[in-house]
This record gives C-alpha cells, structure tokens and sequence, in this order.
C-alpha cells in the first residue's frame, strides 16, 4: 500500500517536471519565432532600401550623407547580435524618416510613381516591423516570468534557462517630439 502510494506521488512528481520543462521550451522557442519574424521584415525592408536609394538618388545628390547613413546601417543590419542589429534597425528608421522629410523639398520626386509605391511598402513595412517588435517584446516578458516565478526558477536553473533580452529603443526616440507650425 505504501509503495503504491510512492510510485503514484513519484510519477506526479515526474509528470510536474516534464510539464515545466516542456512549458519552458514552448516559451523559449516562441521567443526565437518572435525573432525570426523580426528578422524577416528587416530583411524585406533590407531588400527594399536598395530600390528606394536608386529612385532617390538622382532628385538628392547633394543629400549624399543621408543616403550612405542609410547604406552603411543596412549593411550593419544583416549580421551581428540581437543587440547591434536593434541599433542597425533603429539608425535605418531614422534615416528613412530623413529621406522622407528630404522629399518633402523635391515635388518631382514625391510625384514618381516608383518613390510613392517603395514609400508605401517601407511604411507598411515599418509598421510590421513594430508589430513583431511588440509581438517578441511580449513574448520575452512570458518567458522571462516563467523562469523567475516559483516553482519553474528552480527547474529553469536546473535546466540552464536564461533570460532573453527585450528589443529596446535609442534613448533619443524616448524623448518628446518638438512639433512647430
């Protein structure tokens, strides 16, 4: 009678184990999705800033400051941590917003079909872009709890769980906006 009991209160205690460790995974592999689907936007955003660039160029040349900042972020963009590529994506969306608001200047410019059609698709873009941003912010705040709350910490640390970091902004874009008429 008391073995019976022991295997019963073993395999509840196995089947608990198996449990937060297969919830931990999940967590962990939809942080690593959340990336992903980061990564394929700046990817196709990645891809776009090329055509953009050519359209601009020949409305901009004396803008040619604007357009290597935007070049040499892409470049950046593709390769290295979590870390740097957020910086790369944030410099690449400060950029974009110059050449936009540098168009402003060049009414042939914002008439091109090409210019309006690639400024429509980076926007759209854009906005994907802080979708997925939300999306693996949100996803990181589930994993990071469940690692941190009991009982899963001690399974997380038994397991080698480890934070995952948030994708973040530039201390300049937490600022306010001077808007003037």
């Amino acid at each position: 009678m008391v073995a019976t009991w022991l295997i019963i209160v073993i395999i509840a205690v196995v089947l608990f184990v198996i449990y937060i460790y297969n919830n931990l995974i999940r967590l962990r592999i939809r942080v690593k999705n959340a990336w992903a689907q980061i990564d394929v936007q700046l990817k196709r955003r990645y891809d776009l800033i090329p055509n953009l660039i050519n359209t601009v160029k020949g409305y901009m040349k004396h803008e040619k400051s604007v357009l290597e900042e935007v070049t040499k972020a892409r470049t950046s963009l593709m390769s290295g941590s979590k870390k740097n590529q957020a910086k790369a994506s944030n410099q690449i969306t400060d950029a974009l917003k110059s050449i936009f608001a540098v168009a402003e200047n060049y009414p042939q410019l914002k008439a091109n079909e090409n210019f309006k059609m690639l400024q429509e698709e980076l926007s759209g873009t854009e906005s994907k872009i802080a979708y997925a941003r939300q999306f693996y912010n949100d996803s990181v705040m589930s994993f990071n709890e469940a690692i941190q709350v009991f009982p899963k910490n001690l399974f997380a640390k038994m397991f080698g769980f480890k934070q995952e970091e948030f994708f973040g902004t530039e201390e300049k874009e937490r600022k306010n906006v001077k808007v003037e008429f």
